[in-house]
């Protein structure tokens, strides 16, 4: 095989001393991850908005197509929690989160991210996700895993809520009606999770614990009738109040639905009016689509009232002889009236409710039906106008996924010795998401978790997640209707347990102690994310633009340091160790690039130093911090030369670069600064020019040359 064939195909070079003991170790690793994967996978799905199933759908062909496109011999591929939570953050505003439209969005979504990824990876600019910084990271991850573990809340105290404007106003109303009614079963079922998983993980990391406690509480759900749902009728609502708002409620959402589909056909309007250049057309087409607009909103309000006044009442069951139930208020139950002692809830979503069939529940929410068999294979649709809408959190999808990713594979390689190719890791992990969005996956990336699950197990190649895939397939094949009973507790518990390993308050003690403008960068990061939660770019937004002005300042006042000799005959700068500077000579170091926007800070600091020292003969300017010079740096270096000649003063510069040197000669600014004032190092150049400098000066010990205790 040739390097090209391998370059296209990296998988071919797994069977390189590929025998049956190499194959029998990836078999056990691949369905070790797929123990692991398949519950993390459905928990994921609902943290993304999606229902559960979609996040097998996920683990199906993105773990495959990631290892054999990829770099990574060992990294596992699938749904993850930040990724997942990114994901529910940007399709919050398009759609109502597990309704058709949302659905469709998250698998374009995946198409969007999977292009962007496998064209940066082509095109070789795996560099930019340096944009992204590790405090910005840091800050940003550490928000995530508390706003992914608060948002697990409702489903582990067994209520619901609409999603509000802000993240930590969901969990104030969470809080409100947990404190109002509890569902004590499903928060058993929840703290039983984490307690089986806590301990097996104490016991041994070996043990697949998620699995377990999937199984146990699952089977524990089934044994007990945790769901408990009843369908009734409205008339068997004991109580006006509750069945008016019932009709008012569905009477506002059934209003919308004409009322948007109104407005879509205004849209259509409003675009053949800006092709025609029809300005009257446009301008009624965007009036009559502001006042529907307003009445949607106001309805949509008007239904959330009624919505959360529905979920707050509370009913107690009175079970006839034919075995059909009588609900009433829980506090207006009549006298005489025998009840069933359990408390009952009206499941009430985003649509009308069915008065012939409503849903009354006393027990807790489970996964339900998940469709048995592989998805349907079809490319998402590619509407253009909806692939900008997604562009931009799709950038942030696609770095953030291909930086867990690589992170993940580095830490690796770390310990294999393994060489990883990030610009092929972004290859993979693109074609995972394009192809795994034509089977209804949404965005995916690389689990640090399942990886470690992968490596622990003594992974040989990537065929262990090729094991993986099949394990799951044969999972929707065959085994979906035993994951109907699995308590939604469980899954959230099971977010929760995994994302308590993201939180890393050390990031930021060790931020601050690089640099106290990355501490605070890395602090303002994670207070702007869980501010603006759920809306997660402008956090990281708010990160990348502080570390790009941070940098730009940096490099628009790079450090000049004035030299002095220290005690140990190195020169160091002299206003930190308080040493004593030479009048007639000035040794200045430059530390960056010179170019157009740094240059005049240069010009700056020469003038100051001049201004100190009225004796000053010489500067020496010590050039090998200095990168790169362009036409503005050039020009103001030449300016600079031209003033201090005029002034009597001489410049010299050592240890200049091969590129520097080569623009000084292109420009005949080295001629005009003069050949022999050129020096290999800073140390010869004081050498040679000290005599020369103190000629006829009022002292010959200069600090420069004699060590601060001999001066």
């Amino acid at each position: 095989m040739g390097p090209v064939v391998e370059k296209i195909f990296p998988f071919l070079t797994w069977f390189r001393n590929y025998g049956a003991g190499s194959l029998r170790a990836d078999m056990i690793a691949g369905l070790t991850v797929a123990l692991v994967l398949i519950p993390q996978s459905m928990a994921y799905a609902q943290l993304a908005g999606l229902p559960a199933y979609y996040g097998l759908y996920a683990s199906f062909l993105p773990p495959m197509i990631a290892s054999l496109f990829g770099s990574s011999l060992q990294l596992a591929t699938g749904p993850v929690a930040v990724v997942s939570l990114m994901t529910a953050a940007s399709l919050e505003p398009l759609a109502a989160a597990g309704s058709e439209g949302y659905i469709a969005y998250a698998i374009l979504l995946a198409l969007v991210v999977g292009m962007l990824q496998f064209l940066v990876g082509v095109l070789r600019l795996g560099l930019v996700v340096n944009f992204l910084s590790h405090p910005v990271v840091n800050g940003f991850t550490n928000a995530a895993a508390i706003i992914i573990a608060s948002s697990q809340l409702s489903k582990l105290f067994g209520v619901n809520v609409d999603s509000a404007k802000h993240h930590y106003e969901t969990i104030l109303q969470v809080m409100q009606e947990a404190m109002h009614y509890t569902h004590w079963p499903t928060l058993a079922m929840g703290v039983l999770a984490f307690s089986i998983m806590y301990g097996l993980n104490r016991i041994s990391h070996k043990i697949p614990s998620v699995l377990v406690a999937v199984v146990v509480t699952t089977l524990l759900s089934w044994a007990t009738g945790f769901e408990h749902n009843v369908s009734t009728a409205i008339s068997s609502i004991e109580s006006l109040q509750t069945r008016k708002l019932i009709r008012e409620f569905n009477r506002s959402v059934k209003t919308v639905q004409p009322l948007a589909a109104e407005r879509t056909e205004l849209h259509k309007k409003l675009e053949e009016a800006k092709q025609s250049a029809d300005v009257t057309g446009e301008i009624n087409a965007r009036h009559e689509i502001s006042l529907i607009s307003v009445e949607i909103e106001r309805l949509n309000l008007e239904a959330q009232a009624y919505r959360n006044e529905l979920r707050r009442q509370l009913f107690a069951g009175q079970q006839r002889g034919d075995g059909s139930y009588r609900f009433f208020l829980r506090d207006k139950v009549p006298d005489g009236v025998e009840t069933d002692g359990r408390t009952w809830r009206i499941l009430v979503g985003n649509r009308a409710l069915p008065t012939d069939k409503l849903v009354v529940s006393s027990g807790g929410a489970v996964v339900g039906q998940v469709p048995r068999g592989l998805p349907t294979f079809a490319v998402p649709q590619f509407k253009m106008h909806t692939v900008l809408q997604l562009l931009p959190y799709a950038a942030i999808i696609a770095l953030l996924g291909f930086m867990e990713a690589v992170s993940v594979a580095k830490a690796m390689s770390a310990r294999t010795g393994q060489r990883l190719h990030p610009n092929q890791e972004l290859i993979g992990q693109g074609l995972a998401n394009i192809v795994g969005s034509i089977g209804n996956s949404y965005p995916t990336s690389g689990s640090f978790s399942r990886s470690a699950v992968n490596l622990q197990t003594g992974a040989i190649s990537g065929l262990s997640s090729v094991f993986t895939s099949l394990a799951v397939v044969t999972v929707l094949l065959f085994f979906t209707p035993l994951l109907y009973h699995l308590p939604q507790a469980v899954l959230a518990a099971v977010i929760m347990m995994a994302v308590i390993g993201l939180i890393n308050v050390s990031g930021f003690v060790h931020a601050w102690k690089a640099q106290r403008h990355d501490g605070i960068i890395s602090v303002i990061s994670f207070v702007s994310t869980l501010a603006f939660a759920p809306h997660l770019d402008k956090g990281i937004m708010i990160g990348v633009f502080l570390s790009l002005a941070v940098f730009l300042y940096k490099s628009m006042r790079p450090t000049i340091a004035s030299l002095c000799r220290d005690e140990d005959d190195a020169h160091r700068e002299c206003g930190v160790r308080r040493l004593k500077e030479c009048e007639y000579l000035a040794v200045v170091r430059f530390d960056g690039p010179l170019f157009f926007a740094n240059a005049s800070y240069l010009e700056d600091r020469i003038a100051q130093i001049r201004l100190s020292k009225p004796k000053l003969r010489h500067i020496l300017l010590v050039s090998n911090g200095i990168s790169e010079l362009d036409a503005s740096g050039e020009e103001a270096l030449s300016l600079m030369v031209d003033r201090l000649k005029s002034a009597g003063i001489e410049i010299s510069l050592s240890g200049v670069n091969e590129s520097v040197m080569a623009v000084l000669r292109r420009t005949h600014l080295f001629e005009k600064i003069g050949r022999e004032h050129f020096y290999v190092t800073s140390s010869r150049a004081i050498t040679l020019v000290h005599q020369r400098v103190h000629e006829g000066g009022d002292h010959a010990e200069c600090p420069l040359t004699v060590a601060p205790e001999e001066a």
